[in-house]
Formats: C-alpha cells, sequence, structure tokens
C-alpha cells in the first residue's frame, strides 16, 4: 500500500508567481519611487545643537519684528468718541428706538480733544459695534450682475425682499444697500477753522472700476414703505458713490470700521475739535453701538497691537525653549545614536 505526500506549498513563491502576472481586476496602484516615497529627500538629524539654533534663529528674527510693529502701532495717535448713546434722550431702549425713527431734529454736537500732534492724513471711521453683516441671507441680498452693468438693472432674484416697488425694479438692490449707513459728520478746528472732509478715493480702486458701473444710475432706491438707511443721488453712477461701495464691501466681524473720508491738514496736540454729526442711524433696535474714530497710519497700517504682540510671544516662547533645552543638554547630556545604522543610511547589498 503505498503512501502519497504532498509538498507544502511556499506562499512567498506563489506570491511572487502571482504579483509577475497582471491582475485583471486589480486595484493595486502601479508602482511608481514617487508613490511610494522612495524619492531622493533630506532626512536632518535633529541633534541638540541643531534644535538650540533653531529656536534661538526663530527669537532673533521675531523679537525685532514685534518691537517694530508695537513702535509703529504706539506712533499711531487715535480719539474714539462713543455717541449713540450721548445722541438720543436718555431712557429705555423703546425710547430711543421711538426717538431714532421719528421726525425731530437729531443733530448733535460733540467736542474731541487732539492728545498728541495729527499728522495728515487724518482718516474718519465710523465703528459699528453688534452688526452682523456675515449673516448668510444678508450678504446674499444683492446683485453684483446689476451693480456693474446697466444690462444687468433687471436681475434682482436674489435681492428679496428689496428688490422692487411697483413692479420696478430698485437699483441698488438687496438689503446690503438699503442698510447703509447714513450718519454724517462736519468738523471744526478750535471753533473757527473748517475742516474740510475729503471722500474721493475712500474706497477700493479695483471696486470702482470693476464691480460698479459708470453707467448704473440708482433707481426708486428708498422709494418703500420702509426706510433702511442713506439716500443716493440719481444723477451720480454708482462708480462715483463711494459711500455706498465703503459700505457694500461687508466686513467679517460684527464689530467693524468703515472709512468715511480724511482730513488733509495737521492737528496739533491740544486743539479742539467740534463735531457736528447727524445721528440718523438706528442701532438701538439691536442693542448696537455707534462710534467716530479719527486716526493717523503707520507703514503698518492703522493700530492694532496683535501684530507685534504675536510676534513677541512667539520669540519669547522659542527664546524659553532654547535656554531650557541648553540647561538639559549641559546638565544631564545624552550619548548621541550612530547614524550610520538609520535605514536610509545603511548599504543595501549590506548584513
Amino acid at each position: 500500500m503505498s503512501h502519497s505526500t504532498t509538498a507544502p506549498v511556499n506562499s512567498a513563491s506563489v506570491d511572487s508567481q502571482d504579483s509577475s502576472v497582471p491582475r485583471r481586476n486589480s486595484k493595486r496602484p502601479k508602482y511608481s519611487r514617487f508613490t511610494q516615497q522612495e524619492l531622493p529627500a533630506c532626512k536632518p538629524i535633529l541633534t541638540p545643537r541643531w534644535v538650540i539654533s533653531a529656536f534661538m534663529l526663530v527669537t532673533i528674527v521675531f523679537v525685532p519684528i514685534g518691537l517694530a510693529s508695537l513702535f509703529a502701532s504706539h506712533d499711531v495717535v487715535e480719539i474714539v468718541d462713543r455717541y449713540d448713546d450721548r445722541c438720543a434722550p436718555t431712557g429705555s431702549k423703546s425710547d430711543k428706538v421711538r426717538f431714532i425713527q421719528s421726525d425731530a431734529d437729531k443733530t448733535c454736537n460733540r467736542t474731541l480733544i487732539v492728545p498728541k500732534h495729527m499728522k495728515q492724513p487724518i482718516y474718519i471711521y465710523y465703528q459699528l459695534d453688534n452688526f452682523y453683516q456675515n449673516h448668510r441671507r444678508y450678504v446674499k441680498s444683492r446683485s453684483d450682475q446689476q451693480l456693474r452693468s446697466r444690462s444687468g438693472e433687471n436681475d434682482v432674484s436674489t435681492c428679496k425682499p428689496e428688490d422692487s416697488v411697483n413692479g420696478s425694479s430698485i437699483v441698488p438692490c438687496g438689503l446690503v444697500a438699503w442698510s447703509m449707513f447714513n450718519d454724517t459728520f462736519s468738523f471744526s478746528a478750535n471753533n473757527n477753522r473748517q475742516l474740510p472732509v475729503q471722500k474721493k478715493g475712500i474706497s477700493w480702486k479695483s471696486d470702482r472700476d470693476s464691480k460698479f458701473g459708470k453707467d448704473v444710475f440708482p433707481k426708486n432706491f428708498q422709494n418703500s414703505k420702509l426706510i433702511g438707511g442713506a439716500h443716493l443721488n440719481e444723477s451720480i453712477p454708482l462708480s462715483e458713490q463711494e459711500d455706498l461701495i465703503v459700505w457694500m464691501r461687508t466686513a467679517a466681524l460684527p464689530t467693524f470700521r468703515k472709512l468715511y473720508g480724511k482730513i488733509e491738514v495737521d492737528l496739533q496736540a491740544g486743539d479742539t475739535i467740534n463735531v457736528v454729526m447727524q445721528n440718523n442711524y438706528n442701532t438701538y433696535s439691536f442693542n448696537g453701538k455707534k462710534k467716530l474714530v479719527l486716526s493717523t497710519t503707520s507703514w503698518l497700517g492703522g493700530k492694532n497691537d496683535f501684530i507685534g504682540i504675536a510676534y513677541l510671544a512667539v520669540g519669547g516662547l522659542c527664546f524659553v525653549l532654547a535656554m531650557a533645552f541648553t540647561i538639559i543638554y549641559l546638565v544631564k547630556p545624552r550619548r548621541l545614536g550612530d547614524p550610520s545604522y538609520l535605514s536610509w543610511n545603511r548599504n543595501p547589498g549590506g548584513h
């Protein structure tokens, strides 16, 4: 009686044989040195000296930039005056809403003192708090095609609820334009010198040239029953209505500033600025705030300490880490491994 034996199958040999035969339905990607991450690459060894040197380099670069940014920010002279609570009758919120919606005289006089010498140009901003221009429904309620070209005058499908009046299109349509800021300001210094406000060039040139048409004129604007904000001169094209252009560039945060104009004369320390304003814009309904801001600029822009503080914080943290690693390295050093044993340094043919 004979016994037959079956030789064990070498799975590795089978796999090697199978790999040479292309699989019809295989999802295995085609081999390449790129997909297998076998291309030559820089693989630095992070020794303590390299790490400490890197942290010190960041410190040396970031700390001077942070100091320069802070000094530039502190050189900016800024006057901020909240006027919404001072230019409305004292009382409850409903009293203020009733006042702002009435036909009462809303002229308000404010006095500002210049703390330091302010070099021209002095930028005039209005600041609104708790106003969410980034609300999705609000942002979408506009027609860029209508703003850009006269041929798109009737393109008001995205402008509801401010799209038309008695079947005729509103230009510019939408909630963004409808809610345009309408407080006004005039300035004089030391009770006898008028300070003209330059309102030309306060918007982005790209907006004037590309987003607002020279042949598009306001039409039926603020003619509905509910008035939102400012009125527009129907004889001036939208490309020249820079207050509107500034307002239509919606803000990302609920507290924002928008440029109102520029004063192109120097103001000396101690000068008294008299401001005559029309308190027309209703922020009382949603507990908002209104502020008037006069500010100079530096090479870095307006007053903003965040950039300088951020650079100093990162530079200081890197300095602390560099010192800590230096102390550890000197007090309790560790013997480094032999880099020749690393996989990319070994000889492929060796054992």
